[in-house]
């Protein structure tokens, strides 16, 4: 690839493909040992909620849990 004018680059079609990326989709790209690294908002949020199971127990809902502890802090006021 060439970077052209303000630092655009053409993402390949193969790439683009792989990845599910559409015109007007977004992007996010981090920089991981010196590499430039490009993932779509879905496989970050897949990455983070897998991240999330590795620490929470099947069935246990976290939204649940803090609805349940913002119920017990409300009625303790």
């Amino acid at each position: 690839m060439k970077m052209s004018d303000g630092g655009r680059v053409v993402i390949p079609a193969e790439i683009r493909q792989a990845l599910g990326i559409k015109e007007g989709d977004l992007v996010c790209w981090e920089l991981v040992d010196g590499e430039a690294r490009l993932s779509t908002r879905a496989t970050r949020l897949r990455r983070a909620q897998a991240l999330v199971r590795r620490h929470v127990p099947e069935g246990v809902s976290l939204a649940d849990e803090l609805i349940a502890e913002r119920r017990t802090e409300a009625a303790h006021d």
